[in-house]
């Protein structure tokens, strides 16, 4: 008599079906690492004409992934918006754009918080390189951790939102706790439409969805900060011109 089928070994249960909304995040945050790789190695080969045609593949490749996480974002109820600034930063670039600030001779600190090692590593090397001072952590604890004890430090957070234990928005929220006015974009591969505008609404400066290239994620990260540069001198000059 076959034992087995007597007593059948039960078969381990089914692994959970991601969320579409949480497999987007992963593949959007996936292709980030795999855009920041390839700039990366490029930069060690640049010169090799042999190599060159194989990172026109592998960039052309990762443009088309993304296109197709962008309809999958969309699909799963996510914003269909790749960058988005505050409306108040908004308004300010369209009215100064064509006289934009003074160049900045402080050198400008970034607070780079993202769950992901390969992630932080590869945004701290291409935003030291293009001229920020970045400190990184791990985890909405680490962050808070850092930024408590010197909330003047940062001029900018740059925030991934999908976080074990305590989220973005959470993160968020207790950021601005500590300091009403600090600066803090998001990062990430999927946001809900609803959750984006209510962070928005709470003074988040502006959302970037991955996967982005590095030096798209360098020029946003400058146009924001020439934005809120430009809103507190305007600020300031009102707050001058309203005691006369």
């Amino acid at each position: 008599m076959n034992n087995d089928a007597e007593n059948p070994v039960p078969n381990a249960p089914p692994a959970a079906a991601t969320p579409p909304a949480a497999a987007t995040s992963e593949l959007n945050n996936l292709l980030e690492i795999i855009s920041g790789t390839s700039a990366a190695i490029e930069n060690i080969w640049e010169g090799d004409d042999g190599s060159q045609k194989y990172f026109d593949m592998l960039r052309t490749s990762v443009d088309r992934a993304a296109k197709v996480t962008a309809q999958m974002v969309e699909h799963a109820g996510g914003s269909d918006k790749k960058v988005l600034f505050h409306p108040e930063l908004a308004s300010f670039g369209k009215l100064k754009n064509s006289a934009g600030p003074a160049p900045e001779k402080k050198r400008r600190t970034l607070l780079v918080v993202d769950d992901e090692s390969m992630a932080l590593v590869l945004a701290k090397r291409v935003l030291t390189e293009a001229g920020f001072e970045v400190v990184t952590a791990q985890s909405g604890f680490e962050c808070l951790d850092l930024f408590r004890k010197r909330p003047g430090h940062f001029d900018l957070v740059l925030l991934d939102l999908t976080m074990p234990f305590m989220d973005g928005e959470e993160t968020f929220g207790r950021l601005r706790s500590i300091r009403p006015d600090v600066v803090v974009v998001v990062s990430t591969g999927f946001i809900a439409q609803e959750r984006l505008d209510r962070m928005l609404n709470a003074g988040m400066a502006g959302f970037l969805r991955k996967p982005h290239r590095p030096d798209e994620l360098v020029a946003n990260i400058q146009t924001v900060l020439e934005r809120v540069k430009i809103s507190r001198v305007g600020c300031a000059v009102g707050a001058i011109a309203s005691t006369f």
